[in-house]
């Protein structure tokens, strides 16, 4: 059976990761080839529906993990995500305590909280009904995304909430909550970002943020950063195309 995401969170070895958007199984089957840890799934803003995110998570190959992020704190959206087989969710925009044990509650069956039950993939269409959803509330990833000032003023309650098994640190929104869209190195988004990954360190919570290229990784796993999500599907494509091109107008020009 393969590592979920939560064993794989309670290792010392941080996870590496990177953001799909692209509606493409074999992208996802190459970068688990490549040795991705996770992939970071998204329909908040990407152009997925459910099933293309469901044919993205069969296409995955080795022991890399799924996790899907929903467009909003929604019920319904996480009962889909989860039952096409995500082996986590990452919740955006979790303002408050409030809003953090909604989410908890929405992925977890009862008594711990109000997932409802159908048939569907991430228990084999029913031939391995009775195993899945008595282990789903264990193995099941909540990841609950930071990523705005609000949510930093109300860090303590949120973090209070049982059943958080990671928080994600949304580096461009919160930068955008603090006046400086985009501006995710200045002194003030870099203070709110520390303040949040000092309260998960001192509450046992793995920390883990988006960063667009990998040159700061050393830096970000020497602060306590214990997941990353590094650069995005178009990304990739974009400028690895851009170099060739730009390879092919300086031969043209020499």
């Amino acid at each position: 059976m393969k590592t979920t995401f939560i064993e794989k969170l309670r290792e010392p070895r941080p996870l590496l990761g990177t953001i799909v958007s692209l509606p493409s199984p074999e992208l996802s089957e190459l970068l688990s080839l490549i040795g991705f840890d996770w992939l970071f799934i998204d329909m908040e803003h990407g152009p997925l529906s459910i099933g293309d995110a469901q044919r993205m998570i069969q296409a995955v190959k080795t022991d890399c993990n799924t996790l899907i992020r929903v467009a909003e704190n929604n019920p319904v959206l996480i009962k889909q995500a989860l039952d096409i087989g995500a082996d986590g969710i990452i919740v955006p925009l979790v303002n408050s305590g409030p809003e953090a044990r909604e989410a908890v509650a929405s992925a977890r069956y009862p008594p711990v909280g109000n997932r409802s039950v159908g048939i569907a993939r991430a228990h084999d269409y029913g031939l391995h009904f009775m195993d899945y959803i008595q282990r789903a509330n264990q193995s099941v990833a909540v990841i609950i995304q930071i990523e705005h000032q609000q949510a930093v003023h109300n860090l303590d309650e949120i973090l209070a909430v049982d059943g958080i098994d990671g928080v994600f640190i949304g580096p461009y929104d919160l930068s955008g909550s603090m006046n400086r869209l985009g501006d995710v190195f200045s002194d003030s988004v870099q203070a709110a970002i520390a303040r949040v990954k000092a309260a998960c360190v001192q509450k046992g919570i793995p920390v883990g943020l988006f960063m667009q290229q990998a040159d700061r990784l050393p830096a970000e796993l020497a602060s306590g950063t214990r997941f990353v999500a590094v650069g995005t599907d178009t990304f990739f494509v974009w400028s690895g195309a851009g170099k060739v091109v730009e390879a092919f107008r300086a031969g043209l020009a020499g």
